[in-house]
């Protein structure tokens, strides 16, 4: 993992092609903004994390999968 220190307008490049910016930092937060090609995906972690467990339940051989993972989700 590469670690870095960057103030608020000052930004990182990942290749040529994306572009990290340092918006805003304060009240324990940072603010990103991430500038890319349109074909790639940029997802929060916990977002693609249940993309991810989707893919795995849709390629199940239960059917009952996605509907199970569908009412856990509503489940308080």
């Amino acid at each position: 993992m590469l670690i870095l220190s960057r103030h608020a307008g000052e930004a990182i490049r990942i290749g040529a092609d994306i572009r990290i910016v340092v918006i805003h930092v304060g009240g324990g937060k940072v603010r990103l903004g991430i500038e890319g090609p349109k074909n790639t995906r940029i997802l929060r972690e916990e977002l693609y994390d249940m993309v991810i467990d989707l893919n795995q339940q849709a390629k199940a051989t239960d059917g009952d999968a996605l509907e199970a993972w569908l009412q856990a989700e509503k489940a308080p």
